[in-house]
């Protein structure tokens, strides 16, 4: 039986009810108990709309003359209320207390007998149908954060590719810029060292071996840089055959540890035999960074030894102090 005939009364129960009922005017807008009163009193309405609120994104209920309300306060006492009950229009309204109720009893038994029974059935009803609304709720939340999920996913592959180089995997300059910008925001103080690296003669392996081998020496080099890169450390392509890495250092020792490794390692793959080149030698400009200078000042140095060691013959490191040396 629909939900809405079980709570309208049938004429003979209607007059039952009249007969015995307090009698209860209201308006538009007055609220006649809260979610979670404790309630003992239930409603039938004469005249006028009545709606019951249940919150939580669940659907109202409108209801108008002849449909009761509240009836659990009445057969359970002090009841806490599932809704939030308004008049949506003047009316009246006939309440029944226990004593009420209990004249009811006595007066038609089998019509109260009916009248509870269809009762309990729309309260079993109606908990049935919260419970798949909720289960439904339930299930379109769940599959909400599951497309949020996957939605994050997707952006966090997209960053990932936004701030990475292709070829090599390292991260670009965008990747550069957003790392420096974290460690700003966080504060950093801890001492960092800039290494430039710039392949020897990259143009000839290119012009000799092909675009593909040239590739596979950058991708070498990278390696290298990757390796040596501890936590918080950054190795980044800026471009082309150029390269650079932060590190994280105090003095000029510790940045030309780092230094050495690198141009050491790609001397040793270079003496490995291979008919076509896996690496070339490398030209290494270092520096300590200012951490309240900005980028282009700390590449600024940095590009000026790295320019004296290509001058020099390359396969080298040269260090920069605060101020360049002149070209």
């Amino acid at each position: 039986m629909p939900d809405t005939d079980m709570a309208e009364l049938s004429s003979s129960e209607y007059a039952l009810f009249a007969s015995v009922a307090r009698i209860r005017r209201v308006y538009a807008g007055e609220s006649l108990f809260r979610r979670g009163d404790l309630g003992t009193t239930m409603y039938v309405i004469a005249s006028g709309l009545v709606e019951l609120d249940f919150g939580e994104d669940l659907v109202s209920k409108s209801l108008g003359p002849r449909e009761f309300f509240g009836e659990l306060g009445l057969l359970i006492g002090d009841h806490a209320r599932s809704a939030d009950a308004s008049a949506i229009t003047d009316g009246e309204l006939l309440e029944l207390r226990h004593e009420e109720f209990e004249r009811l009893v006595e007066r038609s038994p089998e019509l109260i007998s009916h009248f509870l029974r269809r009762a309990i059935m729309r309260v079993v009803l109606n908990e049935q149908g919260l419970i798949r609304r909720l289960r439904r709720r339930n299930q379109d939340l769940q599959a909400a954060l599951d497309s949020l999920r996957a939605t994050t996913h997707q952006l966090s592959q997209t960053e990932a590719l936004i701030r990475s180089d292709e070829l090599t995997g390292l991260h670009n300059r965008r990747g550069l810029v957003q790392h420096l910008q974290e460690r700003q925001r966080n504060h950093a103080t801890t001492g960092l060292g800039l290494l430039l690296v710039d392949c020897d003669r990259f143009k000839h392996v290119n012009d000799e071996h092909g675009h593909l081998v040239g590739d596979r020496v950058l991708q070498g080099v990278a390696n290298i840089l990757r390796s040596v890169a501890g936590p918080g450390d950054l190795a980044c392509r800026l471009g082309g055959d150029e390269f650079c890495l932060l590190v994280k250092a105090d003095t000029r020792d510790e940045v030309m540890r780092y230094a050495d490794f690198v141009v050491g390692t790609a001397q040793g793959l270079m003496q490995m035999s291979q008919a076509t080149p896996l690496i070339c030698s490398l030209s290494l400009g270092a520096c300590l960074v200012d951490l309240d200078g900005e980028w282009n000042d700390w590449y600024a140095r940095a590009d000026a030894a790295l320019y004296r060691a290509k001058r020099l013959g390359g396969n080298r490191v040269e260090w920069q102090d605060d101020t360049p040396a002149p070209a």
